[in-house]
């Protein structure tokens, strides 16, 4: 069975993002970008919700991607993505398809299916979802030692409490924390 993984940043007060759609607090040093450049190399089909997929899709094929973090910017484009929008009419991206309707179950369906380990990015609303449903393996939260007036909580909207166990946690030299859990 395939695992689901999320990975999503946050400020110290809890928000993965502000009014806006604003995550310019989000400061990506040398030593996350050597991070995420490692996650990419597990192969994982990364998935994202139609906010966070325009995000990444508008900045991960340009040249200035390729510049900043080139090892990045070539996993992104060469890894094989997942779209879930109700609202979108195709996706563009290389390698990317599209899923329209009844998410939960055909998160479920791949699940069961062998392949590659599902990495979703950002996409709280899809996120939420996925906890209450219990589809979620793993949780990688990369809390910023930032803290910002207002925004959107990373479980937004969430309909019961989640209890996770922590199972590691990785300190960066910028002060960002990454911690690591499973589902109790």
């Amino acid at each position: 069975m395939r695992r689901l993984s999320v990975f999503n940043f946050m400020t110290l007060n809890g928000f993965f993002k502000g009014p806006g759609e604003d995550i310019s607090w989000n400061k990506h040093g040398a030593e996350e970008a050597s991070f995420s450049a490692e996650g990419l190399q597990t192969g994982n089909v990364l998935l994202f919700g139609r906010t966070t997929y325009h995000l990444m899709e508008s900045f991960w094929q340009t040249p200035a991607a390729f510049e900043m973090f080139p090892v990045v910017a070539e996993g992104m484009n060469k890894a094989e993505k997942i779209v879930f929008s109700s609202s979108l009419e195709k996706v563009e991206w290389n390698n990317t398809r599209l899923i329209k309707d009844n998410i939960v179950e055909e998160v479920k369906k791949i699940k069961k299916t062998p392949g590659k380990d599902l990495t979703l990015l950002g996409s709280g609303n899809i996120l939420t979802q996925f906890a209450e449903h219990g589809l979620i393996d793993e949780y990688q939260i990369m809390i910023y030692p930032v803290a910002i007036g207002e925004g959107t909580p990373m479980f937004k909207g969430i309909g019961s409490a989640l209890t996770l166990q922590l199972v590691a946690t990785r300190t960066f030299k910028s002060g960002s924390v990454l911690l690591t859990y499973h589902p109790k």
